[in-house]
């Protein structure tokens, strides 16, 4: 009889549509598989995941996962973490990094050891397109970036700024992968002086949810002309799922996205085809992401 495999799924927040998206391919992935997923949120607290995913790998032997996935919140991808369950023969996917402790680990690990991530630069890149597509005359775009800490975001700005052209420039604000923070950030950016001055023409976000934060806090504008002037332009954002960034575009509350399948339902089929085999997969494997609606298709919005 076949092992019932049990996954650990390490994610960031509850708060983000397309962390959601990624419980939700986990779980069906575990159903597919036979296995079973536990997800824990590390409520944006590296701290915290750290904390959770060591409890469980050292926990009794038969109360441990066979293999965790994990989408590290910090500016690490957790190595002491990821060699502590490589020690208990735990398998270890890391999602949305690339780590460069991967192939040292993998040299003497007898569990699967590996990363599956989106192509960030090139997500980028498609989102520098749609500013030009959007922007053939140029302007200023409000670009709402990840946190920080994060490579994903250093990368998505990386490739947008490879892509956009020179006549398009671009005013940085950062947030934490929610509606709320980016509503907050934009919130606190129109205090300032600088923003009344400002001729922004779009408002470009590192993904949805920050997007439609940034929506929320322009329709807090008690002066009804400015706050239509700020509505009217073209917002937009990444992740594309069905049910959130799909939907905001067909609603016409985002003018565009960029679909980012979800990475952990792939993870844990090649987590589970590894263990089977006994095997080490390859140690990078990148996701493809694709503009909606299509880059072709996106109309010029200068006024």
């Amino acid at each position: 009889m076949t092992k019932k495999l049990r996954f650990l799924v390490s994610l960031h927040t509850r708060e983000n549509d397309f962390q959601m998206a990624q419980a939700q391919s986990a779980e069906d992935t575990a159903r597919k598989l036979g296995g079973e997923a536990e997800i824990v949120f590390a409520n944006n607290d590296a701290v915290n995941q750290s904390t959770q995913l060591l409890k469980a790998i050292q926990s009794r032997v038969e109360f441990r996962p066979d293999a965790i996935v994990v989408e590290p919140v910090g500016g690490t991808a957790l190595p002491q973490v990821a060699r502590a369950a490589s020690a208990a023969g735990i398998g270890w996917a890391v999602v949305n990094r690339r780590p460069d402790y991967l192939s040292d680990l993998r040299t003497a690990a007898t569990a699967p050891i590996f990363a599956v991530s989106s192509d960030h630069i090139e997500i980028g890149r498609i989102q520098g397109r749609q500013f030009a597509a959007l922007l053939p005359r140029g302007g200023s775009v409000l670009y709402i970036e990840g946190p920080s800490q994060s490579s994903a975001a250093h990368e998505r700005t990386s490739g947008m700024l490879e892509t956009k052209p020179s006549n398009i420039q671009v005013r940085m604000l950062k947030a934490q992968w929610t509606e709320e923070s980016a509503c907050r950030a934009v919130r606190s950016w129109l205090k300032l002086a600088t923003s009344q001055g400002a001729s922004i023409k779009l408002v470009g976000a590192q993904d949805d949810s920050m997007a439609m934060g940034a929506r929320k806090a322009f329709q807090e504008i008690t002066h009804e002309a400015e706050r239509s002037r700020w509505l009217s332009l073209p917002f937009t954002g990444c992740d594309g799922q069905p049910a959130t960034g799909q939907a905001w575009v067909r609603e016409k509350w985002l003018t565009a996205t960029i679909h980012i399948p979800p990475l952990t339902g792939q993870a844990m089929e090649i987590l589970a085809k590894a263990i089977r085999d006994r095997s080490q997969p390859p140690e990078i494997s990148l996701t493809t992401s694709f503009s909606i609606p299509p880059l072709e298709s996106l109309a010029p919005r200068n006024p």
